[in-house]
Order: C-alpha cells, then sequence, then structure tokens
C-alpha cells in the first residue's frame, strides 16, 4: 500500500513551511497542560500538531493535538492502574507494522520524519498507547460483547433497505501546492476559507484552481455525501450555504469546498462499504509528452482489469490496484474518485514532486447490502463498533472524574 509514499509531496510540503529541527528550543518543556499529576508540554503539543499535520488531518490541529494528548493521558494512567503495558518487542513489531502501510521500511519512515522535524519518540507513543488501549479495551470488555447471529441478519437486512440518500452540491477548489509554493498556497487558501458569496469563490476556482472544473468555477453536480471520505463528509455536512470548509491539506495541494446545497434523493444503491481502484503510474508530471500517454492508455482500457495488459513487462509498483474502505484511501485519491462512476479516470493527481503523472482507475464501489455481503465481516463489524462504544463511555468517564488544567 502506499498510503505514505502518497504524502511524500506533502512530507517536502511541511519542511518547507518552517519545521524546525526537533532539537528542544527554550520553552519547549514548559507545561501547557496538566492531566490530574500529568503533564503535557509544549513540544509535545506541537510534535503532535506536526505528526497530524503529516497525515494530512482536517480540522484545527491544534484542538485536535490537545484532546489527543488529554486522551492518551487519560488513557495512560487507566493501563498503569491495571498494571498493563506492552513489551518493547510488540511496541517495535506496531512501529515496524505502521511503517510497512505505507510500503517502506521503520528506518525509512524514521528518516522522513526527522527530515520534517518530527522525533521518533512522538510517533512511539502515539502508536504504543493506540495499540495499548485496544489490547486493554478488548481484554476488559470482550466477553461483554456477543454478537448473536439475529443481529448479524438484521444488519445485513437494514443495510439493503434505506431508500434515500443525501447528496450535496459543491464548489471545488484544489491549490496545488508543491514545496516552492506551499506558503503562499496556504495563505490564498485561508483567504478564500472566509469567502461568503459564491461569486467570489467561484472567481477564486477560475484563478488558482488546479482542477479542469475551474473552468466553470469549481462547480460539481449533485453528488451523494457518501461518495466522499468520512473525514470530508463531516466537514462538508457542518456547512450552511454559502460557507467554505477550512483548508484541507492533501499530498502535494490544499483542498476546499463551497456548499451550494444539500437534498435527500432516491438512493440507486447502498453506500458503499469498500471501494475498488487502480492507478497506473506514467512517468513525466503533466507534461505534454505524459499527459498523451496518459490519453492512449485510455482509449486502449475499459476497466481496471485492462490496466494489467499495459503494466505487463513493466515494475511491478507501477500498477497498484486495491480496494479498501473509504476512510483508509488518501484524502486527494478519495477525492477524485468521489467524482467518478466506474470505468471513469482522472488525471489530476501527480506524485514523487510532480515528477509522476496518476492515471486514476474506478473499478467498482462494493455496496453494502450486496449479495455477497460476508456474515463474518458483518460480524466484527458489530463487535468493533460495541467494543469503541464501551471505550468511549469508559473514556468519558475518566474525563469525568479528571482534573484537567
Amino acid at each position: 500500500m502506499r498510503a505514505f509514499r502518497l504524502m511524500g509531496a506533502l512530507l517536502a510540503m511541511l519542511g518547507t513551511i518552517g519545521v524546525g529541527s526537533t532539537g528542544l528550543a527554550q520553552g519547549q518543556l514548559t507545561p501547557v497542560i496538566t492531566v490530574n499529576d500529568r503533564v503535557i508540554t509544549q513540544f509535545e503539543l506541537s510534535q503532535r500538531v506536526r505528526l497530524l499535520d503529516l497525515f494530512g488531518t482536517a480540522g484545527n490541529l491544534n484542538e485536535l493535538a490537545r484532546e489527543g494528548l488529554i486522551e492518551d493521558r487519560l488513557k495512560q494512567q487507566e493501563m498503569e492502574r491495571v498494571g498493563l503495558r506492552i513489551s518493547d518487542a510488540a511496541l517495535q513489531s506496531a512501529l515496524e507494522e505502521f511503517a510497512q502501510r505505507g510500503d517502506m521500511s521503520l528506518g525509512q519512515f524514521q528518516q522522513m520524519l526527522a527530515q520534517n522535524g518530527i522525533d521518533l519518540s512522538t510517533l512511539r507513543d502515539y502508536v504504543e498507547v493506540g495499540v495499548s488501549w485496544r489490547d486493554y479495551v478488548r481484554a476488559r470488555f470482550g466477553r461483554e460483547v456477543n454478537i448473536t447471529d439475529a443481529e448479524v441478519e438484521r444488519a445485513i437486512a437494514s443495510r439493503g433497505t434505506a431508500t434515500t440518500e443525501l447528496q450535496v452540491l459543491l464548489n471545488e477548489i484544489i491549490i496545488a501546492a508543491p514545496p516552492d509554493r506551499a506558503a503562499r498556497a496556504q495563505e490564498v487558501a485561508e483567504l478564500i476559507s472566509g469567502f461568503r458569496t459564491f461569486a467570489e469563490f467561484e472567481d477564486a476556482a477560475r484563478q488558482v484552481s488546479a482542477l479542469p472544473s475551474r473552468e466553470n468555477g469549481g462547480r460539481l453536480g449533485w453528488l451523494p455525501i457518501d461518495n466522499y471520505p468520512p473525514q470530508i463528509q463531516s466537514i462538508i455536512l457542518d456547512l450552511q450555504t454559502g460557507e467554505v470548509t477550512d483548508p484541507i491539506n492533501i499530498p502535494n495541494g490544499i483542498a476546499l469546498f463551497q456548499l451550494r446545497g444539500k437534498r435527500e434523493a432516491a438512493r440507486p444503491t447502498a453506500a458503499p462499504v469498500s471501494i475498488d481502484y487502480a492507478a497506473y503510474y506514467i512517468p513525466g508530471g503533466r507534461s505534454a509528452a505524459a499527459l498523451q500517454a496518459a490519453a492512449n492508455v485510455r482509449n486502449r482500457v475499459d476497466t481496471c482489469d485492462d490496466l494489467y495488459g499495459i503494466a505487463q513487462g513493466q515494475r511491478p509498483e507501477i500498477l497498484d490496484r486495491m480496494s479498501l474502505a473509504p476512510s483508509e484511501i488518501s484524502g486527494d485519491i478519495a477525492l477524485e474518485l468521489a467524482r467518478l462512476d466506474p470505468g471513469e479516470v482522472s488525471t489530476n493527481l501527480t506524485r514523487d514532486n510532480g515528477n509522476t503523472l496518476v492515471f486514476l482507475m474506478l473499478c467498482e464501489r462494493v455496496n453494502a447490502g450486496a449479495g455477497n455481503t460476508d456474515p463474518d465481516a458483518v460480524r466484527n463489524q458489530l463487535r468493533s463498533q460495541r467494543l469503541a462504544a464501551l471505550a468511549d463511555a469508559l473514556l468519558a468517564d475518566l474525563r469525568a472524574s479528571a482534573v484537567i488544567r
């Protein structure tokens, strides 16, 4: 999987925005939050912000970092109370697995972190708390969660019964943000995020958007909200008509959306539980030769399976074919796929600092309630949801009894 490789341009971008060295500057050890008797330092807060930025997290990163670190302290205190701690070997394995999700070794990922001012201890703490808390929740609540066959059958049946879906009408802007223009791109994006009229936003789209939709002011047609990645859905649904999202960092760019309308419409299919797509990588970025090569490929393929013939005899990494849950798909790819129907293609994205063109093709949206629904997968999903709800309730209790300053 290319999850972190796909963020390569973003990592380079981060390095140009003024992320300093990992050394502790004066004041970095200053306490900024106290959770019971545990201190959170300015260094930890700034490091968590950088980590969230690296992952392309949308929203107020400073606030998200604060909340995440507070929750981590509460989790750590609870696990210390019961004497739970993962071994060094288990933590090392978890770190290596984390890096492997991006088709990287831990050493390669550590080097990438260092180049962008993020200490490995920041990632280690993040992963350790996540893995330990998961194990603790399973151990504490596992016996309480028993998913019956009847519950699985009801869940499968309910997935296919919805007759309507929420659709949104949006304007879009994607600002190209290679490293040498990242700071200026961020300034422009923040300015646009304050616009409240369609005319302002559409004029800006014509001037700065990197997408073909700039020709009509960034206007999109009605699209199901389920087409968008979950982290973007909540942001869009919070908008009032005319409002614009805060800048959303994606690899090598910044996305903004303006809401023009919402409506309920007949649902032709259930919401997708996974998306099958292919990415074929063409050297040359957005050069005329690369774009012509992409056009030639488009003329030769009708389905994603046809791309195997195109890639035959080339390096294996020239073609990626993946089927992922919407929440697992890289942000910029997810936004492109949202606009496509099966068999359609996008050539709006690049990788490797603009040196590689991405020929992106939507293969299929696998919908909930489909005849091939795996009961065991549904059972596992219900179990995960139940455990997550119990974990959230426990964390809320811990927070309610904590002294946080």
